[in-house]
Order: C-alpha cells, then structure tokens, then sequence
C-alpha cells in the first residue's frame, strides 16, 4: 500500500510543515513566525521529562502536508503559509531534566529573541510547565488576553514543594503583570486542584468555561469576553480535547473539547485581538493511537498560525 504521505505529496521533514529553518541568534529581518521547540522545562522530580519527544513527532506529522503549504486550506479559507510570509523553524532547544531553572531561562531567552525580531513564536511542548517561561518572557509586553484550553486549571501553589510545575502553570502566569484577562476552557472531570485552588482562581477573576458548558452552549460567550483589539497569547494543553481526537495525554479524560471547538477559539482569538504567542503542551507521543494525536496537534498548531498570518 502506497504511504498516505506519499500520496498527498508530503516527505519526510525535519522541520515544522518544511519549513526553513533559521538560528534564533540569527533571525533575518520580515520573519513572521519563529518556531521553537521546547521538550522540557520543570517536569516533576517523581515524574520525569514525559514530554520531551513531543516536538520531534508533531514536525514529523506535518510533513504530510509539508508540499501543500500554498494550496487551499478550507478551515482558513486561504493557504496555510500565504504568500510572501515568512515562517521558520529554530529547532529544539537544549535541556536537562535534573536543571529546571536553566530550561526555564533557555526557553525565556529564546521566546525573548523571537520577539525582539518582531516575529511571533509558536512553541512546540514539552511538558505542561512550558507557558510559564513562556509567558515571562513577554515581561513589559503587555496587556495580554491569555487563553488556555486544557482539562486542567493549574492552579496549585505548589506541589511538594515545586511552584514551578505542571499543575501551578496558570497560578504562575496569573501573577505576571503583563497578564490581564484569563480565560480558561475545558475544565472537566478531577485533577489536582482543590477547592482553594479553584477559589483562588476565581478570586482572580478568572473566565472558566469548562468542557460541558462548550458542549451545550458552543463558543460564542467564550468569544464575547476576549477584549477586542488585545493581544491574546494560546496556550494548548494537548488534554483539553477530547481523546477521541487526541488520545496521546498523561491521562485521557471523557467529554473534551473537539478539533472544531478547539479552532473556534483560535478563530475568535485572531478576529477579536491579535494572536501574539502561541504552545501547545503536553502531547505524550508513547500514548498516541495511529497518529492521530500527531496529526490533530499538527493541524491545531497549523491552524493557529495561519490565522497569525493572516492578520499579518
């Protein structure tokens, strides 16, 4: 039987859609999007760097379409990478599991790079904790709508210890001043938080909108409260979606979000502000079924940067 990605006219790449790849020192002058991969930054002690071939395998699942970069996408009504924008690929970036605080400034440094070039960076996760770095890294950049999609709302203070870590992702950024609105959707089922955790999300004024209030009423409220004309930076934790569409998470949970709620949101984003970052974390490649979560991750990341290119 002929290769599916033969058969589409793909290849193996060894970067994002084929994209060219660049030097993060070295970033010429009109690039639009930058992306970087990320496979580590605070991972739990107990728990290990989990997440750490997820870049590799979403580049690998776009090289499906790695030669239809110019051809109709109907999702965007337009191209994935029209012409005469300009999107690159840094490659991963270096890490260590055993040195947490040197990922997390790897990463800020990076991101700080991407942004100083005027381009906007798109991170490949990588573990759960990765938008924190992230998110400092636009320090003095804001006011930022903060979007996060994810089963989970992450707001522990901290966990044996570690404030840094997967579950404390949200408390971290709701304490950077260049973070105004939160809007969190998905949240569903049991995860770490407690009920002060959640208290304090709602102290903070936090925008929940969980998985079953998306199923029965749609997205159109979570659109309503993004500020128009703000900057909104996404953030996708791969367990928002139902693992039907994305099985490859720590821990699948029934009743997530689907792939077309997932880009309804991206798609307010982009028509109510002005998307200027953009991750996608915890894809557990070792937990993926026939690629699929590969491939939904792939397009979900896509997509978003389309609709950046778009508004570029």
């Amino acid at each position: 039987m002929a290769d599916m990605r033969a058969m589409l006219g793909g290849e193996p790449v060894e970067t994002f859609l084929g994209v060219a790849s660049c030097s993060l020192d070295a970033i010429p002058v009109g690039a639009d999007v930058v992306i970087i991969g990320a496979p580590c930054a605070t991972p739990y002690d107990w728990v290990g760097p989990y997440c750490k071939d997820a870049p590799r395998a979403v580049r690998s699942s776009s090289g499906t379409y790695a030669s239809s970069r110019q051809h109709q996408n109907f999702d965007l009504d337009g191209p994935p990478v029209p012409d005469g924008m300009i999107v690159l690929d840094a490659g991963d970036l270096p890490w260590d599991a055993g040195t947490s605080e040197a990922n997390r400034d790897t990463i800020r440094r990076a991101v700080r790079q991407v942004l100083a070039a005027g381009a906007v960076p798109v991170v490949l996760g990588g573990d759960d904790s990765i938008p924190i770095p992230v998110l400092q890294a636009f320090e003095g950049r804001g006011p930022i709508t903060l979007i996060q999609i994810d089963a989970h709302i992450d707001w522990r203070d901290e966990v044996r210890g570690e404030r840094w870590g997967l579950s404390s992702t949200m408390r971290r950024c709701s304490e950077m001043g260049q973070v105004h609105t939160m809007i969190q959707v998905g949240r569903r089922g049991v995860g770490s938080a407690r009920p002060e955790d959640a208290a304090a999300a709602d102290r903070r004024g936090v925008n929940f909108f969980s998985a079953h209030d998306v199923h029965r009423h749609g997205t159109a409220a979570i659109a309503a409260t993004i500020p128009e004309g703000t900057d909104v930076f996404i953030t996708i934790d791969a367990d928002g979606l139902d693992p039907t569409t994305m099985p490859a998470v720590i821990g699948p949970e029934p009743g997530g979000l689907s792939y077309f709620q997932a880009l309804e949101i991206i798609d307010a984003a982009s028509s109510r502000g002005r998307i200027v970052g953009v991750d996608l974390v915890e894809f557990v490649p070792e937990n993926d079924v026939n690629g699929l979560g590969a491939l939904t991750a792939f397009r979900l990341v896509a997509h978003a940067i389309g609709r950046v290119l778009q508004n570029r």
